[in-house]
């Protein structure tokens, strides 16, 4: 059974359903010591990373807890956000920390990363995905493929990247270590390829 979390911050509703379509259980906890009974967890989330004020510390340390014993842990879009150190979204608010670096507006992500003036941010539609080494989450997936996004700041490419895009400057689109993995596009809304990608990570449940 899958855990996703609601902090009042995800679109649940669409990540259910493409769960669903890849033969996933999926359950909504309660509270943080459900997580104890969880094949693995999905962080999702949409909007503002102060949102994420709502994975309070009991959340956190579950989270973390699960995570560090070995259950899958998957982050979707605001959810990949909050496995870095932080955002410069909100800057007060701390992330998980599994992943190094802090996330940037589109423009710049990760530091002194410049970007043309003439991007309209939020990143929103369709890009390619570039694949930098082979990974379990893109196992499958063509260079080139196109994936779904809609984000107004984004993580830095780290070695822990195994999918990365470029909208003025290259941002990590997917990251993967271990059990802990996340994604910054939407593969609720990825077609094909994002039921695939969620296939691939519940392989690991």
């Amino acid at each position: 059974m899958i855990a996703l979390v609601d902090y009042g911050a995800g679109n649940l509703a669409s990540v259910r359903k493409a769960l669903a379509a890849v033969g996933a259980e999926v359950w909504t906890p309660a509270a943080p010591g459900e997580l104890g009974r969880a094949a693995g967890i999905i962080v999702p989330g949409v909007g503002h990373f102060d949102a994420t004020r709502g994975l309070t510390a009991d959340w956190r340390a579950a989270i973390a807890a699960a995570a560090a014993g070995g259950t899958p842990l998957l982050g979707i879009c605001v959810g990949l956000q909050w496995l870095f150190e932080g955002s410069e979204e909100a800057p007060a608010v701390p992330g998980l920390g599994v992943f190094p670096g802090r996330c940037g507006l589109i423009d710049s992500p990760g530091p002194k990363a410049q970007a043309p003036s003439r991007l309209k941010v939020p990143h929103v539609g369709w890009n390619s995905l570039t694949m930098p080494r082979p990974s379990t989450l893109m196992a499958g997936i063509a260079p080139g493929t196109q994936v779904y996004f809609t984000h107004s700041y984004a993580a830095p490419v780290i070695a822990d990247t195994v999918a990365s895009c470029e909208y003025g400057v290259p941002f990590s689109a997917a990251v993967e270590r271990g059990n802990v993995a996340a994604m910054q596009f939407h593969p609720e809304k990825s077609g094909p390829a994002g039921l695939r990608m969620l296939a691939n990570w519940l392989r690991t449940s």
